[in-house]
């Protein structure tokens, strides 16, 4: 399936299914966000997007005269959930989340937090507050049909990927144009693989993702992803062998093929994996698990 969206454009992608792009090109967004809108003469609308009038007026458009009767939000970073709580106003259409943007944090994310580590929140919607809560394994009966709610944290804790039909739309959690983020304290890389997994036994023969194009063979992709994160859990703990090493060093090693300019966000997936070791008890960290920490094996070879 062909990937060359015009941002603001309703493209059709199949019976009863459009994608919107919004115009937030980035490194991290690839051509921006895609919304979609489930259904006809009533719509569901997956994330709405950032912020931005133009995309606003673009599903204005899209929408017409149609009824929209659910609003449904697979996580609150910044380029997914800020439209909802206008569009809700203007349609009476009530938002739908797994919970606020501390929900589903793992509990050694929540020590971390205790703690007082307050690093991280990279484009969190700290305001997102949904109408009503959805659990894992709830259904959502919308006139468009029903939508699975799967709870998949690992991106962000409060990330939920949505069955629909024989498909699955997976948010930020499974894309075909790249690796997701994963950084503490809404990351976190345990979650991550399990969440994969989770969605892998779904089924879906396509992914609808929240950047990017859809992924066709949602199997191998996901067998991909999990195996790229077990290969760089490898990595740090190489990396430590040659002796205790900040993340900076661990990360200039683990990630010199990459482009320099690249590294500080490789830096938040390296202490992802590091908080899972040193939870694990693979590594330790001092003085404390911090950012800043020294990091060593715990049994060195």
């Amino acid at each position: 399936m062909a990937y060359d969206p015009v941002p603001g454009a309703a493209e059709q992608m199949a019976d009863g299914l459009r994608r919107v792009l919004a115009p937030n090109p980035s490194p991290m967004t690839d051509r921006g966000t895609n919304t979609y809108l489930l259904g006809c003469d009533d719509l569901v609308v997956i994330d709405p997007g950032p912020d931005m009038p133009a995309h606003m007026a673009a599903l204005q458009q899209a929408i017409g005269g149609a009824r929209v009767s659910h609003i449904v939000v697979t996580h609150s970073h910044l380029d997914h959930s800020p439209l909802a709580a206008p569009l809700s106003r203007l349609t009476g259409a009530p938002v739908l989340a797994f919970g606020d943007s501390q929900a589903g944090r793992s509990a050694v994310m929540r020590r971390l937090i205790a703690d007082g580590y307050a690093g991280g929140g990279e484009g969190v919607d700290s305001g997102f507050v949904p109408d009503r809560c959805v659990a894992d394994g709830a259904l959502i009966a919308t006139p468009a049909g029903d939508l699975g709610v799967l709870h998949t944290p690992g991106h962000m804790g409060n990330h939920i990927c949505l069955t629909w039909r024989d498909v699955a739309f997976s948010g930020d959690l499974v894309m075909d144009w790249a690796t997701s983020l994963v950084s503490p304290p809404d990351g976190d890389v345990r979650d991550f693989i399990a969440s994969c997994r989770k969605l892998r036994a779904a089924g879906a023969s396509i992914l609808y993702s929240g950047h990017g194009a859809p992924v066709t063979d949602p199997a191998a992709r996901i067998d991909w992803l999990i195996a790229h994160r077990m290969e760089r859990r490898a990595e740090v703990l190489a990396a430590l062998t040659a002796g205790p090493r900040d993340i900076a060093a661990i990360t200039a090693t683990v990630y010199s093929d990459v482009p320099q300019s690249v590294w500080p966000i490789a830096a938040r997936n390296v202490f992802a994996q590091l908080i899972e070791l040193v939870d694990a008890g693979q590594v330790t960290a001092q003085p404390s698990l911090a950012s800043d920490s020294v990091f060593a094996l715990s049994h060195p070879v």
